[in-house]
């Protein structure tokens, strides 16, 4: 093998080792922002558990979901987990709703519920240290009730 094609070769294996690495995971593919238009990044969250609920202001079984949310996220405070309340919605119409509820729920705005091809609301996805779907589902679910609480605190554990 002559001198060039050496060259290149050794060029080519050390590029392509420098590329960024695309993250495939759930975290990677879905885009959020705060009610104010700021940017999240999931990535941010590494390390923790990820509890994402997708819901509708006109979506009933969202709202009923609601309350059991808020109190699974004040029973586990002290673990090592976030909760994000997200909706495709405009920010105007999920602070007019928030601003009605008496809630501890981290409202924010889904940018791509489409291409992340959800059908049914309220979704919910609890991803994992690495951001990757450790569980999701379609429907209401009372999530304080002592058996999602279990749930929830396993996978927290798992991640530790």
């Amino acid at each position: 093998m002559n001198l060039s094609i050496k060259i290149i070769a050794i060029v080519f294996l050390i590029s392509s080792g420098c590329q960024p690495k695309k993250d495939d995971s759930f975290a990677g593919k879905i885009r959020l922002t705060e009610l104010n238009g700021q940017k999240i990044d999931l990535s941010s969250y590494r390390g923790k558990t990820v509890f994402i609920n997708v819901w509708a202001t006109w979506c009933k079984p969202c709202i009923e979901e609601m309350p059991s949310i808020s109190e699974a996220k004040s029973i586990l405070k002290d673990k090592n987990i976030e909760f994000l309340f997200a909706s495709d919605e405009s920010e105007d119409r999920i602070e007019s709703f928030a601003s009605k509820r008496q809630l501890d729920l981290h409202y924010v705005r889904l940018e791509n519920m489409e291409e992340l091809q959800i059908m049914a609301l309220p979704t919910t996805y609890v991803l994992n240290a690495e951001g990757e779907v450790e569980f999701s589902e379609s429907g209401y679910r009372k999530w304080d009730d002592k058996s999602n609480i279990e749930l929830l605190t396993k996978i927290i554990e798992d991640n530790e």
